[in-house]
């Protein structure tokens, strides 16, 4: 039975995509079956695996509204063990098309639209991982309700907690409301520049916060890093032995341990 991440943070510029990409490739690697779903509308995860809206005929646009099975908009990529359901622009239409079908539907409920999704095919992987789009919108509703946990990026710059209390709200009222499993899997300190004494001060606060839930990889800013994504591949392949690499080999395989499997 799949595990189910979702990676959130409403504040955009936090290495959500990057982490989502490079972790979903680094569990593949550690030999577990992993499913990235791309639910930004923006589709960086998709093209930052190689993806182009001329390469699927559906996405997980398709998939939530109903229009196909989700079976028929997963893609397999050339990456060990991965696996991605793409979005498009279209997904940014998905709350007017859910507001119709409430008018239509009295029983239709519009932030359970992707757990329904994912429940026939949540044996076929030993991790889902989900990329949001930086708000707390329909879509990452979606995302909260349907997972077993979130982790949270928080980049080693000024403001790095702004909005951070926003989401911890949401998430207790997802908790509370419609998913009482969800747990924070851990905070991810990202985009670390070691010259800087500012990136150390915010990673005492951090862990001050946020204690035993922070994960002890921290993610290093690097070019390389940011180069990958334009040649559609996650850094592991763009660059092996890129300290990146290293780290997100690390995080997969923390989220290993933490999860027992």
């Amino acid at each position: 039975m799949a595990k189910i991440i979702s990676l959130v943070n409403q504040k955009g510029g936090v290495g959500k995509t990057t982490t989502s990409i490079n972790l979903a490739a680094a569990l593949g690697k550690e030999g577990k079956k992993t499913l990235l779903i791309d639910l930004d509308p923006q589709g960086n995860a998709s093209s930052g695996l190689g993806l182009n809206a001329n390469d699927f005929k559906n996405d997980v646009y398709d998939v939530v509204t109903g229009t196909c099975e989700i079976t028929t908009a997963i893609i397999k990529t050339k990456f060990k063990n991965l696996s991605v359901l793409p979005a498009t622009i279209n997904l940014a239409g998905v709350d007017v098309e859910f507001v119709k079908k409430m008018l239509e539907d009295n029983n239709f409920r519009q932030n359970e639209q992707l757990r329904n999704a994912l429940e026939n095919i949540k044996t076929s992987y030993d991790y889902i991982i989900i990329d949001c789009q930086p708000s707390l919108g329909i879509s990452t509703m979606n995302a909260l309700v349907a997972s077993d946990s979130v982790i949270i990026p928080v980049q080693c710059e000024y403001f790095a907690l702004e909005g951070i209390t926003q989401l911890l709200n949401s998430i207790i009222l997802v908790q509370t409301n419609m998913n009482p499993e969800l747990r924070i899997e851990g905070v991810l300190l990202t985009m670390l520049d070691g010259r800087t004494n500012i990136g150390l001060e915010i990673i005492e606060e951090v862990r001050k916060c946020f204690k035993s839930k922070v994960f002890n990889t921290i993610i290093p800013r690097l070019v390389r890093l940011v180069e990958a994504p334009s040649h559609g591949k996650p850094i592991s392949d763009y660059d092996p032995t890129s300290r990146a690499t290293l780290a997100y080999q690390n995080l997969a395989k923390e989220v290993i341990s933490r999860n027992g499997n």
